[in-house]
């Protein structure tokens, strides 16, 4: 089939018809799985979604660039999914103040390649996030912005570091205005698990772009993990990237997303435009099935996407070398390994919460000033959690900069071995 802007799309295939009634500029030699609006990026079932998954074994900065740029060359090019010389905005992880070697934060070097191969396109580059630094956010973001070396690589692409400190309603959250100046949102997360959601990857890493200290009220209106998903859902759905490339040479494991996770080397890059896929992939990297993930679950249901491995066609990589069936999943998501029925009967008397190691403990605070529910205290024997009232979103887990709180198990839990 040929496609391009000078007409002559296949008139059976909805969303060819569908991008170029809508303005698209870009050329493609095969039928198009999205049409481009802004930020809007609509799967049809025209074709299987497609997913690029290459190995990369370092941050050498040459070597990631030629994977990154072989890897969205595999999916057609930069120029497919991006106008030429368009405004886009470049969203990395960010979430907290440690430098690149944590693996807590996207690294650099790839932000750099997503960048380099923009401005192949003459575009003008933003990049940004709203890290998770709730206590004195606008005082804070610069120094997250300077450890995780970001400051440093826009000065040397000179191109513009933004903060997400304007927003605009949309639906039931405040995102970013750099989402209304830009044509394009492009998606650059961590591949990371998670104590709340299992997994921290392709949807989840867009609750950056709400503004401030929503996010603490987002956590503990939904505190539910179902509930949770359900708005990391409803962001994706409002925000849809353009295209999305993922870190995941160094990948976190184990009680993730910050300092209390472990270093995975996974050594691969991925990138597609389908966030579901690219998380349905990441699943499977981690030895679950995608639906294990519940943010996959919620957009399977809507419809946003591909979670059936059958129906994902991989470019580059074989699924079955990349699998790591030793991968650590994080404390509370292991009940995903039980039997459904036994999951059932014994849901209630399952439970995790957040404890804290006194010992590893700098009383720095900011776990009790990321409380959503103000339930953390500091005392003269250090800090106690009033379990009554405590919703177990493990933002305060997720907040700690020194590895200082854990995972505190039901008895039920201990005794079956989760």
């Amino acid at each position: 089939m040929q496609f391009s802007t000078a007409g002559g799309f296949e008139r059976d295939c909805p969303a060819a018809r569908s991008f170029y009634e809508h303005g698209g500029a870009v050329q493609r030699q095969d039928p198009l799985p999205y049409k481009v609006n802004l930020h809007k990026i609509e799967y049809t079932t025209c074709m299987n979604s497609k997913v690029a998954i290459l190995k990369c074994s370092s941050y050498d900065s040459a070597l990631v660039l030629e994977t990154v740029k072989k890897a969205i060359g595999l999916l057609g090019g930069i120029s497919t999914f991006v106008k030429p010389g368009s405004k886009v905005l470049v969203k990395p992880n960010l979430l907290m103040s440690k430098e690149p070697e944590y693996a807590i934060t996207t690294h650099p070097e790839v932000v750099r390649s997503v960048i380099r191969l923009l401005k192949e396109i003459n575009c003008k580059i933003f990049v940004g996030d709203s890290p998770s630094v709730w206590a004195d956010y606008i005082e804070n973001v610069d120094t997250v912005y300077e450890r995780t070396g970001i400051t440093k690589l826009c000065s040397q692409e000179s191109v513009e570091l933004v903060k997400f400190d304007k927003r605009r309603w949309r639906k039931n959250f405040p995102l970013t205005i750099w989402l209304d100046t830009c044509d394009y949102l492009v998606n650059v997360p961590k591949f990371k698990t998670h104590e709340l959601t299992t997994l921290t990857g392709a949807i989840k890493n867009l609750f950056g772009l709400v503004c401030g200290t929503y996010k603490l009220e987002l956590h503990k209106n939904n505190f539910n993990p179902n509930d949770f998903s359900k708005i990391l859902v409803d962001i994706y759905e409002e925000t849809r990237p353009a295209l999305t490339v993922i870190d995941s040479i160094v990948a976190m494991q184990g009680d993730g997303p910050a300092t209390s996770g472990k270093l995975c080397n996974t050594g691969l890059i991925l990138a597609g435009v389908d966030a579901l896929a690219l998380d349905s992939l990441l699943a499977k990297i981690m030895n679950l099935s995608p639906l294990d993930i519940l943010t996959n679950k919620e957009a399977a249901s809507r419809k946003l996407g591909v979670s059936d491995i059958n129906s994902i066609e991989i470019l580059g990589e074989k699924l079955a070398s990349i699998v790591n069936k030793s991968f650590e999943l994080p404390t509370t998501s292991k009940k995903i390994k039980l039997p459904q029925p036994v999951i059932k009967l014994a849901k209630k008397l399952i439970k995790y919460y957040p404890c804290v190691e006194q010992g590893n403990c700098i009383r720095c605070s900011i776990c009790i000033k990321t409380c959503p529910k103000k339930v953390i205290t500091m005392t003269k024997k250090g800090i106690r959690f009033d379990y009554s009232n405590c919703i177990a979103c493990f933002c305060c887990q997720e907040a700690c900069p020194a590895a200082a709180i854990k995972v505190k198990k039901s008895l039920l839990a201990k005794i079956i071995g989760l």
